[in-house]
C-alpha cells in the first residue's frame, strides 16, 4: 500500500501505484468537488471512532483523540480519459470545528454544528477494510508524520553539510536523540510528557534550572522552588541511576 499526504494526490503517483497492482491510501484535497462528494453523505451514516493515540490536527493546532467517520464511492481523476480515471472510496473524517466549539463554551450557541472535514481516496476494497478500519490505517500515515515533524523542527532543521554522508550521519544522531528522549520521557511516569515534543522535553527534562554544589567528592543538584518538573525529573533520574541488582550465582 502506497499511504501519503496531499502533496501526492495527483494521477503521476496514484496511476503508477494502481498501474502495478498496489493499493494506495492518499490524503485529498477538500475542493468543490470533495465537497459536492461529502454533501451526499446522510447523517446516520457516520461512525465515532476513537482514536488510541491523539493525532495533532496542524489547522486547529489541537490534538484529536476522537471523531466521526463515513465513506463514499468516489472516481479520481475524471477530467481525464477514461481508461486514466481511477475507481475507489472517499474516507471522510469530521471534527467540530474549534472555533464554533469556543463559541459554543462562551453561550454563542448557533443553529447547527459546524464541522471541519478531512478526507482522503482509497482503493482498498471495503471487503478487506471497512470504513473504519481504513481510517485507522490511513492514520498510522499521519503517526509517523508527527515524528518527521518533530525531527525537522529540532535536528534535522540544522543538518550541518553539504555532504551526503554527513548528512546521514547527523540523521542517525537525530534518531537516537528522539528515541532517548521518548524513552526518558516515558520513565517519568507522567502521560503529559509520554507524549511531548522534542522541544517541550528539552524545557522540562534537559534544560534543568538546578545549582550545582560540591561536597566531599559528591555532586548536588539543588533545583528552584516549586519547580513543576521536579517531581518528574526525579523520578526519571532515580530509575534510570536504580541500584544494580543482586549477583546470582
Amino acid at each position: 500500500m502506497l499511504r501519503a499526504d496531499s502533496a501526492y494526490y495527483g494521477h503521476a503517483v496514484i496511476g503508477a501505484a494502481v498501474k502495478t497492482g498496489a493499493e494506495v491510501s492518499v490524503t485529498v484535497r477538500v475542493d468543490a468537488r470533495v465537497k459536492a462528494a461529502i454533501s451526499v453523505i446522510t447523517e446516520n451514516a457516520w461512525t465515532t471512532i476513537e482514536y488510541p493515540r491523539a493525532v495533532f490536527d496542524e489547522e486547529s493546532g489541537t490534538w484529536i483523540s476522537s471523531a466521526q467517520v463515513a465513506e463514499v464511492p468516489y472516481t479520481a481523476f475524471t477530467s481525464k480519459k477514461k481508461s486514466e480515471q481511477v475507481t475507489g472510496r472517499l474516507v471522510v473524517g469530521r471534527i467540530p470545528d474549534a472555533n464554533a466549539e469556543k463559541k459554543k463554551r462562551a453561550g454563542q450557541h448557533g443553529l447547527f454544528e459546524v464541522w471541519r472535514h478531512h478526507a482522503f481516496f482509497t482503493t482498498t476494497p471495503a471487503d478487506l477494510a471497512d470504513t473504519v478500519t481504513a481510517d485507522k490505517v490511513h492514520r498510522a500515515h499521519a503517526v509517523i508524520e508527527q515524528v518527521h515533524a518533530d525531527l525537522k523542527s529540532s535536528a534535522l532543521a540544522h543538518l550541518p553539510s553539504g555532504k551526503f554522508t554527513a548528512n546521514a550521519a547527523w540523521l542517525v544522531l537525530a534518531v537516537m536523540a528522539f528515541n532517548l528522549t521518548r524513552a526518558a520521557a516515558t520513565l517519568t511516569g507522567q502521560r503529559r510528557l509520554a507524549r511531548a515534543t522534542t522541544a517541550t522535553l528539552r524545557r522540562t527534562l534537559v534544560h534543568v534550572p538546578a545549582r550545582v554544589a560540591t561536597s566531599a567528592r559528591r555532586l548536588t543538584l539543588h533545583p528552584p522552588r516549586a519547580w513543576p518538573w521536579q517531581h518528574a525529573w526525579a523520578t526519571l533520574f532515580e530509575r534510570a541511576h536504580a541500584p544494580p541488582l543482586p549477583a546470582t550465582t
